[in-house]
């Protein structure tokens, strides 16, 4: 057999048909000489931990050894088997149709192409390791190409990945999109906007910067040469993918002039920029090398994901875009909402992890009763844990540089971390045992001691639902086609006991019509704990009354205080912690 480091791959890619959502394809195989060769496509996109069967959208698989058609089968779901007979020169041509919107998934019309790569490209079976080159052909009108991948010089629109791994993490925006740049940590940065908005350009690169340079303080480096944000602008948009060196942002496009709405892509860029040390470098051992065909289980997303949302606020904060009180009062409300989501008390965050391939993706009406993001309790484990660390150590250490050790010793190693192996480091910095904190808050599900954290930072919290008797059905309901429906029933509740169901349709609470929202009638909202109310719904096409006991809504509400009292001892950890 040919060694493989004489195979060389290229891909052309073109547009036909773009307004029929369809990408044209042609992938050249030299120097392999073999009996036939396996094509693969990915069935997944690293950093969103679903099996999404890309292939699916493959259409017109053909084939040609040295110019010649040449035979092919499908032999998985996910590859074809070229019968090459030893040519030298093999070239498969395929389109793909993309015509779904999310920063994960490939998306083509008449203004624009967005290239998700794991959806676009496929590879030799078992040479991951190859290099490859892609020639973009923009459509016709079309004057842009965005990419994190290299450029080869004096060839337009042409680049180069070392390995598939790398072209799979390189997402290309192909069209008209509006480009500027700025520098910052002695790095490129390059924002390509699509879809138009209300943003201030120079505002933009300003306040950009101020994230990039809050991450890099952090570990010390910034290991990229260039860095390219893929910006897609709709009237509501949202999410982001992380990528090794670029980005793909969903927002909204005349939000940027609202403080809640410029503020919301602030903590955007800074939690898909955090990623760029954060999993793509410093990861979990199961995150790489990756399997492409299969799901690539790990315990350890809590850090991965939910420790990103919670350096969000970091960022932010150390960039000047919130004060202590607005850090204060946004971790009040994580912790909030992580205690008020029943299925907290079912799943851990290291099962939540495990379970992203079956449960993360697709939720359903009962997702809040037997599950917790790994997102939002990693967010909260996060700041327990920082402020643990703070504490222990008198305000001189924090979670900072448990990071910053993972991230250099992942590169001394060149491979991820293990879950011991993070709790270690933890326990190093901090100087103190986390064996209770992990059995509380990694694998356990025990109730959030918030008070006792936030304390050690001189933090007063208030839950002000403390006390009161809030008379609460427990379900969430939907208008559709003028009806409300039941969409939700939260563990417990008056509802749950009593018998409502998801789908129900309401017709009247104690004899009035409901119209909308069930939580917010006054016969509801106007009773008594412990009150029984009857409520008519019609169910599979038949109506049916249930007495419903109305319970004390269980929810908390947290109101976050920066104590002006604070001891020297509280004010020094709560300075290590924050980092201001």
């Amino acid at each position: 057999m040919t060694a493989k480091s004489q195979v060389k791959v290229g891909f052309e890619v073109s547009f036909i048909e773009p307004q029929a959502h369809y990408v044209e394809m042609e992938m050249n195989i030299s120097g392999l000489t073999k009996d036939y060769v396996d094509v693969k496509m990915p069935v997944w996109a690293p950093g969103s931990y679903l099996i999404r069967e890309f292939e699916k959208s493959v259409e017109d698989f053909t084939a040609t050894a040295n110019g010649k058609p040449a035979k092919f089968e499908k032999v998985r779901k996910n590859a074809w088997r070229v019968y090459a007979n030893k040519a030298k020169n093999v070239k498969i041509k395929y389109r793909v149709y993309a015509f779904e919107v999310s920063v994960r998934t490939s998306f083509i019309d008449d203004r624009h192409a967005f290239l998700s790569s794991t959806g676009i490209f496929m590879y030799p079976d078992g040479m991951l390791n190859l290099p490859s080159t892609v020639k973009v052909i923009p459509y016709k009108g079309w004057t842009q190409v965005s990419t994190g991948l290299e450029p080869v010089a004096g060839q337009a629109f042409t680049y180069k990945a070392a390995d598939f791994d790398i072209l799979f993490d390189s997402p290309i925006e192909v069209g008209n999109q509006d480009i500027f740049d700025f520098e910052a940590s002695g790095v490129k940065h390059t924002v390509a906007m699509f879809g138009g908005g209300n943003y201030d350009k120079e505002r933009l690169k300003v306040d950009m910067a101020k994230l990039v340079e809050q991450g890099t303080a952090i570990y010390g480096e910034n290991p990229n040469k260039h860095y390219t944000f893929i910006v897609h602008n709709f009237q509501r948009g949202g999410g982001g993918l992380e990528h090794l060196n670029s980005t793909v942002l969903g927002a909204s496009r005349n939000a940027y002039n609202t403080p809640e709405g410029y503020l919301g892509f602030m903590n955007l860029v800074a939690h898909e920029y955090y990623h760029l040390w954060n999993v793509k470098r410093m990861r979990p051992i199961a995150l790489g090398p990756f399997d492409y065909d299969n799901e690539n289980y790990t315990t350890n997303l809590w850090v991965s994901e939910g420790f990103t949302s919670y350096y969000e606020n970091k960022l932010v904060l150390r960039a000047g875009f919130i004060d202590q009180q607005g850090f204060a009062s946004a971790l009040a409300t994580a912790v909030a909402n992580v205690a008020n989501t029943p299925g907290a008390k079912v799943q851990s965050a290291a099962e939540s992890s495990y379970d992203a391939w079956i449960k993360g993706y697709r939720p359903n009406e009962n997702s809040n009763n037997t599950g917790v993001s790994y997102y939002s309790k990693g967010e909260v484990v996060g700041l327990l844990m920082d402020i643990e660390i703070s504490n222990a150590t008198n305000g001189k250490k924090s979670l900072d540089d448990v990071m910053k050790a993972m991230y250099l010793q992942g590169k001394k190693l060149n491979r991820g971390y293990t879950d011991a192996e993070f709790k270690a480091m933890v326990e190093k910095i901090s100087g103190k045992s986390f064996t209770d904190f992990w059995a509380k808050y990694v694998t356990g599900t025990h109730p959030l001691e918030y008070d006792k954290y936030f304390g050690y930072a001189g933090i007063k919290i208030k839950n002000e639902n403390e006390g009161k008797q809030i008379p609460y059905i427990g379900v969430a309901s939907k208008k559709t086609e003028g009806k409300i429906y039941i969409s939700a029933v939260s563990r417990n509740s008056s509802a749950w006991v009593d018998g409502l169901n998801v789908n129900d349709e309401v017709v009247s609470v104690n004899g009035i019509p409901v119209e909308a929202a069930l939580e917010r009638m006054p016969v509801i909202s106007g009773s008594k704990v412990g009150d029984v109310i009857t409520v008519k719904v019609k169910r599979d096409g038949e109506e049916r009354d249930f007495k419903v006991t109305l319970k004390a809504n269980p929810n908390i509400k947290l109101i976050a205080e920066i104590d002006p009292n604070a001891t020297a001892a509280q004010v020094a950890v709560r300075k290590g912690w924050m980092g201001v």
